[in-house]
């Protein structure tokens, strides 16, 4: 969420720079800074009107003293009247203040300046890339290779729950576990922290990492208990910074996590969404980290760095974006997405977003740090990135490592399987 002193001395500037996200905050920002005018004259007519009852009542006492019960009365009674009057304002300006509220949680994050414009995926920038593209012979989709080698059951996944929640069976389901523990592995020999968070969380905790209210529908909701399934473990991490004070020598913090993640909106039709590639129920480690303003560019490309390294190791070839403005999330400020090559499919695949949010979810959150010796606070930044997403890379690992014999297991991996070959 932006703050309001954000909006109040660089309106232009804000609104100029989510233009970039095809955002048109002009009357939005407008009805922003009226209302907070609004609010401000409201609690300096509130406290003016206390400081002149908090007087007339210190004077109560001494017209008593004096004698004066006729004018202390009349005090008393004119007292009375300002308290009701207090209690009406009261009631407005927390209006006001909820009005304010519902108008802020609606402005997007700031693009960061080297967000290039754009409206969608086509717009998006290549970075660099790596790896060579496999060359294959009638090669098979991975949805028909998990038939084949009997990894995947889609099937059974439709008649237990429904479409987009496959069923992994044996060496399918090893090799889904051996990927999970090579890559927090991977994430806590670079000095990432493993926490495994609650996969469902409270609205507070949606609010905090900027799902609620701007993805309410995408999200599965249990009625009964008000809790939402997560659709990432971005969001339970990350909270566990919320209402927090840090201290500057505690910086950058940096988690990773496993955790199963849902999604509504997942689609259901065409060869984009078939198999592995669009799932309700998913697995994936994210790392997560609360930095320092100042550097938290430098903390974004170690982790841009970290899953780049992954994939590289995974033997895949990949490609960096620099997500355009009309691409990005409601909340972040600048991402990188990474994508690998599916030889099946002859398409690239996306495999993870790494983001920087700036001061925008830990605004929200109330996630702040204090310098050594000072005693105001700041907003700290928060970032995280998925290392990895499993499904896509499970996807283009089984289509490109495929051969007569069978298909290859990476190299790292086997420690974690067992096994060298699917056969």
């Amino acid at each position: 969420m932006l703050t309001l002193r954000q909006i109040q001395e660089n309106k232009a500037e804000v609104i100029e720079r989510l233009r970039i996200k095809n955002f048109d905050a002009t009357a939005l920002v407008d009805e922003i800074i009226a209302l907070d005018q609004r609010r401000k004259a409201q609690q300096a007519e509130a406290d003016g009107l206390q400081a002149e009852m908090n007087a007339l009542s210190r004077a109560i006492g001494q017209l008593f003293k004096e004698g004066k019960a006729e004018e202390a009365n009349a005090a008393k009674e004119k007292t009375g009247g300002m308290k009701e009057q207090i209690k009406v304002l009261t009631t407005g300006l927390e209006e006001t203040e909820q009005a304010l509220q519902q108008l802020l949680v609606q402005l997007p994050n700031l693009p960061h300046a080297s967000v290039p414009a754009g409206k969608g995926a086509e717009d998006n920038e290549e970075v660099r890339s790596g790896g060579d593209l496999p060359q294959l012979k009638e090669a098979l989709p991975h949805w028909e290779l998990a038939r084949k080698y009997d990894l995947i059951d889609f099937e059974l996944g439709v008649k237990l729950t429904g479409a987009g929640f496959p069923v992994y069976k044996g060496k399918g389901a090893r090799l889904q576990r051996a990927l999970i523990n090579f890559f927090l592995d991977e994430a806590t020999k670079v000095g990432y922290e493993e926490v495994l968070p609650p996969l469902l969380v409270n609205e507070d905790s949606g609010f905090g990492t900027g799902q609620l209210p701007d993805k309410e529908g995408q999200m599965y909701h249990v009625g009964v208990d008000n809790l939402y399934l997560i659709p990432t473990a971005e969001v339970p991490v990350t909270n566990i910074y919320r209402d927090v004070i840090l201290n500057a020598a505690q910086l950058p913090i940096r988690n990773c996590a496993y955790s199963a993640c849902f999604r509504r909106e997942a689609g259901s039709y065409g060869k984009d969404v078939r198999g592995l590639n669009r799932l309700h129920q998913f697995d994936k480690v994210e790392i997560v980290q609360v930095a320092h303003p100042d550097a938290s560019y430098k903390v974004l490309d170690t982790m841009v760095a970290h899953v780049q390294s992954l994939v590289e190791k995974l033997g895949l070839p990949w490609r960096i974006l620099r997500l355009c403005g009309g691409d990005m999330s409601f909340t972040s400020a600048l991402t990188f997405d990474f994508e690998v090559y599916s030889a099946a499919q002859e398409r690239w695949l996306e495999v993870s977003s790494v983001s920087n949010f700036e001061s925008f979810q830990a605004n929200r959150l109330k996630l702040r740090f204090k310098e050594e010796g000072e005693k105001k606070t700041q907003l700290a930044h928060t970032l995280n990135g998925s290392a990895l997403a499993l499904p896509r890379i499970m996807a283009a690992l089984l289509e490109n490592n495929q051969s007569e014999a069978g298909i290859k297991v990476p190299e790292v991996l086997v420690p974690f399987c067992g096994f060298d070959m699917i056969s």
